[in-house]
């Protein structure tokens, strides 16, 4: 058996825990990943609302998804938005976006309907008939583009996994595990993909077939455990090296660090306000001749100038 070299892109070699995502690449088998694993961060998130189990649950698998799929974009001040909505759905509005390391997420639902489902809920209950949407804006390269896909499926994992086979014809693993209680919530997801060569101008879910790699690394990475991803002792380069310590080589990026991110300004608001028309801004004051806008995601208020 040929011996793995593991190697950091930039030499260090300290290892990455709680609040990060690790990027890593298997050269061998045309392949990427990104895992992350979200501790105190999900915790911060979740408090700015009082979420039952079943939402904070939820929510916690979004922000891990975020995390993954917002890092895959590596141009400077690209975002990742992530959106679910439904048609009659108990769960009104589920949005995540993702920004160079910057995290936030929402849930809007209906309370009274949530609370005759029990604690552990189905997706289909949760969503009722509800799409995903997917958007990537890269700032500076090739601006904005969306992919949108049923909700279908027991998890979010699984709808973002049908994205990727949808809208990009990218073949895609992910796992993600979460866990909560009186400690807090954690939370942890693993993300590969099959990035072929030669895919220019053609399918690239072809590449499946013209390259049995996938398949390989597809097995490898179906075999991360709920625990695994979860384990606070267990750094997340040994995840990587525990699933493909027998690869040639694997190569490991310098980790990001995750915080909360909400980019709610005064001077943002005044910029989305002063877009609607005199007779809309009014009706929107209050007693006093005043806007007030609130942040859904930190729940801070801006009051505008009359």
């Amino acid at each position: 058996m040929t011996e793995t070299t593991q190697t950091r892109e930039s030499g260090e070699t300290a290892e990455t825990y709680a609040d990060n995502v690790l990027s890593f690449t298997l050269p061998a088998r045309n392949a990427r990943g990104r895992v992350v694993r979200l501790d105190r961060l999900v915790d911060e998130i979740l408090a700015a609302h009082d979420y039952p189990p079943a939402i904070t649950h939820l929510l916690a698998e979004a922000l891990v998804l975020a995390a993954l799929l917002g890092s895959l974009q590596k141009a400077d001040g690209a975002q990742m938005t992530m959106q679910a909505q439904t048609r009659g759905g108990i769960v009104k509005l589920l949005v995540c976006d993702y920004r160079e390391g910057e995290l936030r997420g929402y849930v809007d639902f209906d309370k009274d309907r949530l609370a005759d489902l029990g604690a552990n809920p189905p997706l289909a209950a949760l969503f009722g008939e509800g799409y995903l949407a997917i958007t990537f804006d890269r700032a500076e390269k090739g601006g904005r583009y969306q992919g949108i896909v049923p909700l279908e499926g027991e998890t979010l994992a699984a709808a973002c996994q049908s994205y990727f086979m949808q809208s990009e014809q990218v073949p895609t693993l992910i796992r993600v595990a979460v866990a909560s209680g009186d400690g807090g919530c954690q939370a942890g997801g693993l993300l590969v993909q099959h990035l072929a060569e030669g895919e220019e101008g053609r399918e690239r879910l072809h590449t499946k077939i013209d390259h049995p790699e996938w398949e390989h690394v597809a097995v490898l990475a179906g075999s991360t455990s709920h625990d695994e991803l979860l384990d606070s002792e267990l750094s997340l380069e040994a995840i990587v090296w525990r699933l493909f310590h027998e690869e040639n080589e694997v190569r490991v990026q310098q980790p990001v660090g995750l915080i909360k991110g909400c980019r709610c300004t005064l001077s943002h608001y005044e910029d989305v306000i002063a877009r609607f028309a005199p007779a809309e801004r009014d009706d929107m004051r209050n007693e006093a001749g005043a806007i007030v806008v609130d942040c859904a995601f930190c729940l801070r208020e801006f009051t505008l100038a009359a």
